[in-house]
């Protein structure tokens, strides 16, 4: 059996980097620890393990046991390292006050806890061999250690939290779908050298993951009625998606149109003989109507989701009330 562990610092959320490696320590691993590194206090923030374990959930990731928190295991360090003093091959394990620095607790932490594979970050590839002989000093066999790549940002340096969608915080803010994120990560798998961050390929996965979505998912996210989902297909995140959803949900304000009179009053025949809504547009297209006042009076705005996905959504005397006011307004 595979046994891994995913190690973050309680720093905030989630860097994109750290949940490749929570993706591929899922997927390699057949039982898996979630444990806290916080053993640096100077890094920790306040809130911050809460952000990590909202942001793991939101992923869909599940962990078999933890989370185990190294500042509540010090008292184990100490005992670990009495035979190996405060300092080992230059390396100092205990600070002054007594607590654990980052590779004595991280290697007593792997023992404890049966770890068979470290999978992590090409930048702690330096700490592997130190960490190995700390394996050997302590009589454990050490893991085998896996490395991969880095992801980078546009300067081709490690992506910088502040670098747009670099946080699976700010991704889930713009409305990414987890599903999107988590593809993405699982496509690039265990990349042996560093990838360059491909923000536009998380959001064509995004625009998938929404077609994917049953109505009755789509609705529940975006938190709308059902009836909604048709306007929202074409969304690109769960943002626009809601965007399409308020086109008709709300009323638009009194439209000024310049002319559409015909257009609107053949749109009113159309939708009371029962007309569908793309028969309607393929019946208007025909005549060469107006579709721009139309999307105006129905929506209020020129631009948005497909124009027969409008009217499907609106119920149709909303659909109609609508064409009737802005017929008024026009005079």
């Amino acid at each position: 059996m595979k046994r891994v562990r995913f190690a973050p610092s309680p720093t905030g959320s989630l860097h994109v980097g750290n949940a490749l490696s929570a993706v591929a320590n899922r997927q390699l691993g057949d039982w898996m620890l979630l444990r806290i590194d916080d053993t640096d206090p100077a890094r920790n923030v306040p809130g911050g393990e809460e952000e990590l374990l909202r942001d793991i959930a939101w992923l869909g990731l599940e962990w078999d046991e933890g989370p185990v928190r190294q500042s509540e295991r010090q008292e184990r360090y100490r005992e670990a390292a009495e035979p190996l003093g405060a300092r080992f091959e230059g390396t100092t394990l205990l600070r002054e006050e007594g607590s654990a620095t980052y590779q004595l607790a991280s290697v007593v932490d792997d023992v404890d806890f049966g770890i068979t594979h470290v999978v992590r970050g090409n930048d702690h590839r330096p700490n592997e061999p130190l960490q190995r002989r700390l394996f050997e000093a302590l009589g454990a066999q050490p893991p085998e250690f896996v490395h991969h790549g880095l992801i980078l940002g546009p300067d081709g340096k490690k992506l910088a939290k502040r670098e747009p969608g670099a946080t699976v915080a700010s991704l889930r803010k713009a409305g990414t779908p987890a599903e999107a994120v988590r593809a993405y990560l699982e496509e690039l798998g265990l990349p042996r050298h560093d990838v360059h961050y491909d923000l536009s390929r998380i959001r064509r996965l995004s625009m998938q993951a929404i077609e994917a979505m049953s109505d009755e998912e789509l609705a529940e996210r975006v938190g709308v009625p059902v009836a909604a989902a048709v306007v929202m297909r074409g969304a690109r995140d769960l943002v626009e998606a809601r965007a399409f959803a308020d086109l008709v949900l709300n009323a638009p304000e009194d439209v000024a149109l310049e002319a559409g009179n015909e257009t609107l009053a053949r749109f009113r025949e159309l939708a009371r003989d029962g007309l569908d809504a793309k028969g309607i547009v393929r019946e208007l297209k025909a005549v060469g109507g107006d579709l721009r006042s139309l999307r105006l009076a129905l929506t209020g705005k020129e631009r948005g989701p497909e124009l027969w996905a409008v009217i499907a959504a609106l119920p149709r005397d909303e659909a109609l009330r609508r064409a009737e006011r802005a017929l008024g307004a026009v005079g």
